[in-house]
């Protein structure tokens, strides 16, 4: 089970931030102390001081927002291993909201992915407890566990009646970024999550795309779908690909290295003028989003799909003592034109829901191979390729619309 920490812009914090200084709030310290006494004299089974401060802790920072976290050794070490693209569980992505556990997205090829679970699905239950009342931390926990082991979660979807879904779990070795050649000369880049790598692998999956075409692309459909994100400064060197100046993004928090800016540098990439259609959904969080807004606000891309997560924020992850660590909301994004999509998300200049693709045929009409003695087509038949790439097409309408629009702006181009 990943943490639900990739769907958050992350940070890796090089010295931890000084404390505030202040006058101690005495009465509730002794508050504090008084409840901390209270629960171990009263409490239905022996507790020990270690396990109630760990929990205060916890609490603490988790009623902060839904993203602030304390890590544990494990949790911490997991959150290392899955920004570098390799970790062990679903391969679901998770947040909090309204008290109910709910999935932000799937990661591709996971076991979640495999099984059909959706962005927005609720977890109403794991392994037939309730996960109403459960932190985030404690329902992650739940989801975690050795590979090859299987948990049921209970799913509610829609209007649809609750249903289980039995996942096994695994060792998950998510590719950030894959490439391939669409109809023509057009090329598809998926990004399925920002690793500390992705943006050189964008750089790689652009060249390949080019050399397998022999030529030049005339255009490029850039997939973030069901992205929920991740490291920050993977998402500004992805939008470099395809910006040659200007900002891309810009975070404002209270500490002072919480003040950055990405801009676009010089350099031109290949990918710098092809026209470019970005496909977003609600699954689409974060990282996901901060690319998508510097191409839109540069007017560089065409947005297309549906509305963003909405989740503008960054967190920090703070190292502690003893491999712990905490992971701590510390700034807000903007896009190069100060929109913050903060419980707003991208908004797309097409909306395009998805659905699937049905042709409708027209009784009574009359085609040449319908005559007698018509002549045969001497062409050879399509390629395991082609239709691979036709039954793609036919099975994502966003996508196709995304082809369809290139073709357009091609078409137009040369007039």
């Amino acid at each position: 089970m990943l943490p639900a920490v990739l769907f958050s812009s992350l940070l890796w914090a090089q010295d931890s931030p000084q404390p505030a200084e202040g006058d101690l709030p005495l009465n509730e310290l002794r508050t504090f102390v008084e409840v901390m006494e209270r629960i171990k004299m009263a409490y239905v089974e022996p507790i020990d001081d270690k396990t109630l401060l760990e929990n205060a802790i916890k609490g603490m920072l988790a009623n902060l927002d839904p993203h602030s976290a304390y890590l544990g050794p494990e949790s911490y070490q997991e959150l290392q291993e899955s920004t570098s693209g390799e970790f062990g569980g679903l391969g679901i992505e998770v947040g909090m909201e309204d008290d109910q556990l709910n999935v932000i997205s799937p990661i591709d090829d996971t076991p979640a992915f495999a099984a059909g679970i959706e962005a927005g699905d609720l977890i109403l239950k794991i392994d037939g407890q309730l996960t109403k009342g459960l932190s985030l931390m404690q329902a992650v926990e739940k989801l975690r566990g050795k590979p090859g082991t299987s948990v049921t979660l209970t799913i509610g979807r829609g209007h649809q009646a609750p249903f289980d879904v039995k996942l096994k779990r695994a060792v998950i070795k998510n590719r950030s970024v894959r490439g391939q050649l669409l109809d023509g000369d057009y090329g598809l880049v998926r990004i399925s999550q920002f690793q500390t790598h992705t943006g050189k692998e964008v750089g790689k999956a652009l060249q390949q795309l080019e050399k397998d075409n022999g030529k030049p692309l005339a255009g490029l459909v850039l997939d973030l779908r069901n992205n929920p994100g991740g490291v920050l400064q993977a998402a500004a060197e992805v939008a470099d690909h395809f910006l040659s100046r200007g900002r891309i993004v810009y975070t404002e928090g209270r500490i002072p290295n919480s003040h950055m800016s990405f801009d676009a540098g010089p350099q031109i990439s290949i990918a710098s003028h092809i026209p470019l259609v970005v496909l977003i959904n609600g699954g689409s969080a974060s990282a996901s989003e901060i690319v998508a807004g510097a191409l839109q606000d540069h007017k560089r891309a065409v947005i297309m799909g549906t509305n963003s997560f909405g989740k503008g924020s960054v967190q920090t992850i703070l190292p502690l003592n003893d491999d712990h660590g905490v992971k701590l909301t510390t700034a807000l994004y903007f896009t190069p034109s100060g929109r913050s999509i903060q419980a707003q998300g991208i908004e797309p200049d097409i909306q395009v829901e998805r659905g699937k693709l049905s042709t409708q045929s027209q009784p009574g009409m009359i085609k040449e191979a319908d005559l007698a003695r018509h002549l045969d087509n001497t062409q050879q038949p399509a390629s395991p390729e082609r239709k691979a790439r036709a039954e793609q097409l036919q099975n994502d309408n966003q996508l196709a619309q995304a082809l369809s629009l290139l073709k357009g702006l091609n078409v137009l181009g040369k007039k």
